[in-house]
């Protein structure tokens, strides 16, 4: 797997997978191409990282993985000349146009080791870092709003809220402390290595 630019993925960062064949005969020419479109993109701005996931079986798709900052990073890149360019000399090498799709919500947690789909990462991996993440997160959450009170001798924030209320926001700070603070900023990098580790174990495992 090809990688280039950050590792580290930013909390609102736009994650883009572009899906193409190549041609049969040209996988090395296409690949260079790709390298090309990467060294590319870096020079525009929001420009975060991408990589490039070879086929698991001759004849399988190419995965491209590309990160912006934000959707205006992506809007820049897709009407660039450059672009327009190394798109058409791709035509030579790769059958039809790339299918993308967008990595969002808790999908993007894991980005950017996850495709193809046999490639993800073990369930029961992904499963102990998101723990790893809720555990300190929830009794933090819970703590400061349920039982800290405001002012000395006071309740706490959330004393008087109903229950189910109660629940609403305190799974709602949880929520939002995960996806844009715990995972993509903590945990993805401390873990990634690991996880893609898995992801790959699994896969060799797959085609045996």
């Amino acid at each position: 797997m090809t990688s280039t630019g950050q590792s580290a993925p930013e909390p609102t960062a736009i994650t883009r997978i572009a899906t193409r064949y190549a041609r049969a005969g040209h996988e090395h020419e296409y690949e260079e191409l790709v390298r090309e479109m990467f060294s590319l993109m870096r020079e525009k701005p929001g420009f975060l990282g991408a990589d490039l996931i070879p086929p698991e079986e001759p004849g399988d798709p190419y995965h491209v993985v590309v990160r912006y900052r934000d959707d205006a990073g992506f809007a820049a890149w897709d009407a660039s000349p450059e672009r327009v360019g190394i798109m058409d000399r791709m035509h030579a090498v790769a059958l039809g146009e790339p299918v993308h799709r967008r990595l969002t919500g808790l999908e993007a947690w894991f980005e950017p080791a996850v495709v193809p789909a046999s490639m993800n990462p073990p369930k029961h991996r992904m499963g102990l870092v998101t723990w790893i993440g809720i555990w300190p997160t929830a009794t933090l959450v819970i703590w400061l709003l349920s039982t800290v009170p405001v002012w000395p001798g006071g309740r706490a924030l959330l004393a008087p809220v109903p229950f189910l209320l109660r629940t609403a926001i305190i799974t709602l700070c949880i929520t939002v402390a995960m996806t844009y603070l715990v995972m993509p900023r903590l945990l993805t990098p401390l873990f990634k290595g690991w996880l893609v580790a898995g992801a790959r174990k699994a896969a060799a495992k797959a085609r045996r």
